[in-house]
C-alpha cells in the first residue's frame, strides 16, 4: 500500500470531512486485510490508465564472471519478456440517504461499515489474484506459476513433519541461488497444524520456523490448492505492479441512495519463478 491520499473528484453528498474519513477507513481496512502485499515489493503506482505492464522473466540463475582485468562480458538480462494485463479489482457499496441525513442533522458520525465490507472483499480478491492468478487474463499466481519449485509434504499432524518439509522447501530456494530474505504464506489449516510442540524442545514448531523467515509467516484463506508457498522476496524476484492503489469513487445516485466503488488496479509480476516454492500434499 502506498501513502494515504485524498481524492479531489466528486464525493457525492458527503462533506469533505466525511469523505476524508471514508478514504482513511478504506485504506486502513485494506492494509489490515491484504496478506500478500505485506511481503511483496511494490512497483508503481504507474497510473490508473495503464492497462498492461512488462514482466521480465529470468528462468535460471546465472553466475557472475571473475577475471583479472574484467574483459569477460557478464550481463543480467531476462530469458523472456511478457506483457501482463492489469485488471481492475472492485466492489460496490451503498450509503443510504436517510443515514446521511441523520448524520447531518445530529452531528453523529456516518456509519462506514458498508465500505469496510466492500474493502475486505477487494482485499480477499487481491490475495486470490496473487496466490492463484487469473487464467482468463493469462495471469499466473504464486501457487501455479510455471517454473516454480514444488515441495511434496507429509502429514503435518505428526509433530516435526511440517518443520522438516518447510526446511526442505527453503533449501530448494537456497540451491537456486536465492539467499533470502524469505516469506512463508500458509493455508489456515496448515498454519494451525504448526502450533504443536517441536520434538526435543519446549517450543512450538512455528517458533522454530519463524527464525528462518525474516519477512514473516502469514496465513490466507485464498491458499486453497496446497499447503502454502515460500517466496524469496525482493523486487528482482517478485513484485506487485500497481497502476491504481486502493481508492473510492462515487458512481451515481438511485432511488435517493448513493452508490460508491472500492477499487484498485494491479497485477503480480513473478520475474524469477525459481524464487517460489509451493508446498503440496504428497
Amino acid at each position: 500500500m502506498s501513502n494515504k491520499r485524498k481524492r479531489v473528484s466528486s464525493r457525492g453528498p458527503l462533506t469533505a470531512k466525511q469523505w476524508d474519513r471514508l478514504i482513511d477507513t478504506v485504506v486502513d481496512t485494506a492494509r489490515e486485510h491484504i496478506v500478500v502485499a505485506k511481503f511483496l515489493d511494490i512497483y508503481g503506482p504507474i497510473g490508473a490508465g495503464a492497462q498492461s505492464v512488462s514482466n521480465p522473466v529470468y528462468l535460471e540463475p546465472e553466475p557472475g564472471n571473475i577475471s583479472l582485468h574484467g574483459e569477460k562480458i557478464s550481463v543480467a538480462k531476462p530469458d523472456e519478456k511478457e506483457t501482463l494485463t492489469i485488471p481492475i479489482l472492485y466492489k460496490d457499496f451503498v450509503l443510504y440517504w436517510r443515514d446521511i441525513e441523520q448524520a447531518r442533522e445530529t452531528g453523529n458520525p456516518l456509519d462506514y461499515s458498508a465500505a469496510v465490507s466492500a474493502t475486505a472483499d477487494v482485499a480477499l480478491l487481491e490475495d486470490e489474484l496473487i496466490f492463484n492468478g487469473h487464467p482468463p487474463l493469462n495471469i499466473p499466481g504464486l501457487m501455479n506459476v510455471d517454473g516454480r519449485e514444488v515441495q511434496p509434504c507429509g502429514n503435518w499432524s505428526e509433530a516435526g513433519r511440517g518443520f522438516q518439509d518447510i526446511v526442505h522447501a527453503r533449501n530448494r530456494l537456497l540451491k537456486n541461488g536465492h539467499n533470502g530474505p524469505f516469506a512463508l504464506a500458509l493455508s489456515p489449516d496448515a498454519y494451525a497444524q504448526l502450533h504443536q510442540v517441536q520434538p526435543g524442545s519446549n517450543l512450538l514448531e512455528i517458533e522454530h520456523i519463524r527464525d528462518l523467515f525474516t519477512e514473516g509467516i502469514y496465513q490466507s484463506s485464498q491458499i486453497k490448492n496446497g499447503l502454502g508457498v515460500l517466496v524469496a522476496t525482493g523486487g528482482q524476484n517478485v513484485d506487485l505492479a500497481i497502476a491504481q492503489d486502493v481508492d473510492v469513487a462515487f458512481l451515481n445516485d438511485d432511488n435517493m441512495n448513493y452508490y460508491y466503488r472500492v477499487y484498485e488496479c494491479l497485477v503480480p509480476r513473478i520475474k524469477r519463478p525459481t524464487a517460489v516454492c509451493t508446498l503440496v500434499k504428497a
